[in-house]
Parts: C-alpha cells; structure tokens; sequence
C-alpha cells in the first residue's frame, strides 16, 4: 500500500500570540468565526462550497496570505500588486505544516486573473497569454505551473472555464494531487466539487459544514434548474 502524502498543510488555527478581535468583520462572518475558534483540519484536497459573500473566497486568501503567497495570485515568488483589498485575517492565522512537506504553492483567483496574465508576461513567464482566451491561458496556467506541486489554492476559478474547461481543470487537478499536491478550492461549479477524493464543505450562516455531493445546496439547486428550468425563469418577470 503506498504511503499517504506529505501534506505541506495539515491545519489552521487562530493564532495564539495575534488572536483575532472576533467581534469584527471578518470575524463576524459565521465560517471565519468557526475556523478561529475551533481550527480546521486539512486533507489533500479540500472544497469549499456556498453563495456569494458566505465567506469562501476571505478563508482562501487568507490562508494563501498566511502561507507566504501573493494574495493576488501566484507562486512564492511573485510580486505583482494592483489595489490592496484583502481581509487583516491572514495575520491572525497559524497553520500547522507538514514536517518534511513542501513548503512551495500557488494561488489562483477569479478577480485578479487580468493582473496575474500581466505580470506573468512581463517576467517572461507563459508565452504572450492576454493574446489567448480567457480560459485558455488560465489552463495554460495550471499546467505549466504544476511541476510546482506543494499547496494549491484556488478560488472560483469556474469564472474563466466552460463545462469543457471545467473538466479539462478538474483533470489537471487529479493528476497535481496523483503528483502529491495539496489542493483547497472555493468553487460555485458542480464539476470542480466532484473532484474525487475531496472533503466537502458547505460554507454558509451555519459556518463550515461537511457535506456529501448530492446534499451540497448547489448540486441540488442545478439539477432542480436543469430538470425544469421555467420553475426559475417565472420569477423573474
């Protein structure tokens, strides 16, 4: 039987010597707030899953903030900064590492994507990638980036990819974890939250939930969707 992997991330916790103010944002959003006072333990690959402003993408960053990551985006390395609007959590996080695990990762996110093709261009870095597709550099990015291994970040990266480029991703995914990488995603995309293997999280008003796939609210409202999409549509009007 092989041995399991060198996780590069077992933990995260509150930092006992910066403990947070819990009374504010974003403290005061109820899976923050869970993961400061009770941590969160790590597998090899981690989704988060919820609606928009649950608290998904502030969890990411900061973990990738407290990490040693570009908060925009990146590898250890990059330097690239646009407009400072990440969240004071990264500095109240301690995280518990792997002894002996890679300390390298990489982070991708949805809302900087633009900024990340840029910099990448002008270190030289992939090729000419705002002459690509949206999706297609990002996919370029992922593979190329992959021998990196270590700690994976992602936040919504559906944003850039169809169905097709969410199977392609979902691929290049398997295969960095089959490589022995670490992966914690945040994901609307009910392709990218079947990811074999994954430890499911809802994330929502009632915190960080584990969840199996066919419970996750998301993989129930598509397929609801799906099957008769004018229960939707009428309340629109």
């Amino acid at each position: 039987m092989p041995l399991p992997p060198l996780l590069p991330l077992r933990a995260v916790h509150m930092h006992r010597l910066v403990p947070a103010d819990l009374t504010a944002w974003p403290a005061t959003l109820p899976p923050v707030r869970q993961l400061l006072l009770d941590g969160l333990e790590l597998g090899q690959v981690t989704v988060l899953t919820g609606d928009n402003g649950a608290g998904k993408s502030t969890l990411i960053e900061a973990i990738a903030g407290a990490y040693g990551l570009n908060v925009e985006g990146g590898g250890n390395g990059a330097m690239h900064t646009t407009r400072v609007t990440e969240s004071p959590l990264a500095e109240h996080l301690q995280l518990v590492r792997g002894a002996g695990a890679s300390k390298k990762g990489f982070f991708l996110r949805a809302e900087t994507m633009h900024s990340l093709f840029t910099y990448y261009e002008e270190i030289g870095v992939g090729g000419v990638m705002h002459e690509r597709s949206h999706g297609e550099s990002f996919l370029e990015i992922v593979s190329e980036r992959s021998r990196i291994g270590g700690l994976w970040l992602l936040d919504e990266p559906e944003s850039a990819l169809s169905l097709s480029g969410c199977l392609a991703l979902l691929g290049l995914l398997q295969d960095l974890a089959g490589d022995g990488a670490q992966i914690i995603l945040s994901t609307h995309s009910p392709v990218l939250a079947a990811m074999p293997g994954a430890d499911l999280y809802e994330v929502g008003q009632w915190g960080l939930q584990p969840t199996e796939y066919d419970d996750l609210e998301l993989v129930r409202t598509w397929r609801s969707f799906l099957e008769a999409p004018g229960r939707f549509l009428r309340h629109l009007d």
